[in-house]
């Protein structure tokens, strides 16, 4: 266990070393005068070259790219980003203040999916091939297939513009999460349900599963000790990946419904071409993956020890 978790460990850094590196590269090397940029949200004018050459010298974009990167590498290694080229304050307040309606977003949106695929696919697996079922099946491969943009977009149409029931922009009070949280769930639901209804019906063909019963081993116990925990083994990967995908969903579920938050931070950090802001959201998504996966990973050998076995 100790030696697969290092495994883990070690291609975390591997993944963070490369998003940093890449990260760097790509706004690096974007087309544009990232100077000018920069000078021009800071300023919100046109300026001269001589105000745009110090503001190039002042972030640091007269120096090579090794030089640079490791100038801006060091302080990362201390969860330090650094400061906004376009305000001058920190990114962690500002990032913080991001994070603080993202991260809510999202965790609400995964509670909704769970909450809706749960129940849909344990009814889906009562009768396999009925009518539940199909349906069932159908609505989770529509949901599947509509774009949370569109998704979006239509929950406005109907619930702000048609009915008026509740607010389609703007988060300053808890309705204006609804909107949003449902357009993140409802994706999750049909992703969820699908794997969890797949799961539940592998688990319940498995061959030893008539043994148990010849023995007299009660329904529930059989349910509860081998059917669940081999159904669980697809749904955690889902789970820890809808997790981590959530965020990229809510950045783009932000800017469709006017909330701040991480989307917002990162698309007027990229028009800005405020490279500290646009690194620290990079940074800290894919953080979150590597962490979601170390704990997916860790969760899979407290479910099913041969995992754990496989590995010694």
């Amino acid at each position: 266990m100790i030696t697969a978790i290092g495994g883990v460990l070690l291609r975390a850094v591997v993944v963070l070393s490369g998003t940093a590196i890449l990260t760097f590269a790509l706004l690096w090397h974007a087309p544009g005068d990232p100077a000018q940029a920069i000078a021009m949200a800071r300023f919100d004018a046109l300026l001269s070259d001589d105000v745009i050459d110090q503001v190039r010298q002042e972030v640091g974009l007269n120096t090579g790219f090794w030089q640079a990167f490791w100038a801006w590498l060091g302080p990362l290694l201390r969860l330090d980003f650094g400061y906004s080229a376009v305000t001058g304050r920190p990114v962690w307040p500002d990032l913080w203040a991001a994070m603080t309606y993202t991260f809510p977003l999202a965790l609400a949106g995964l509670a909704i999916g769970l909450a809706l695929s749960l129940p849909l696919a344990i009814l889906a697996t009562k009768r396999p091939g009925g009518l539940l079922d199909r349906a069932a099946v159908a609505i989770a491969s529509l949901g599947a297939a509509i774009p949370a943009y569109w998704l979006g977009l239509l929950l406005i149409l109907l619930f702000a513009v048609q009915l008026g029931l509740l607010p389609a922009m703007g988060a300053r009070t808890p309705a204006h999460a609804i909107l949003p949280a449902v357009t993140l769930g409802l994706g999750v639901a049909a992703s969820l349900t699908r794997i969890i209804r797949s799961g539940i019906l592998e688990a319940r063909g498995q061959p030893f599963l008539p043994a148990l019963r010849r023995r007299g081993v009660a329904g529930q116990a059989v349910a509860r000790d081998h059917v669940a925990p081999h159904a669980a083994i697809p749904v955690v990967t889902l789970f820890g990946l809808e997790l981590a995908f959530l965020l990229e969903g809510a950045v783009l579920v932000e800017v469709i419904f006017g909330r701040p938050g991480l989307g917002t931070f990162l698309v007027t950090a990229i028009t800005a071409r405020d490279f500290p802001h646009v690194q620290a959201v990079v940074v800290l998504t894919a953080l979150v993956f590597v962490l979601v996966n170390l704990a997916t990973d860790i969760f899979y050998r407290v479910i099913d020890p041969r995992i754990g076995a496989e590995d010694a």
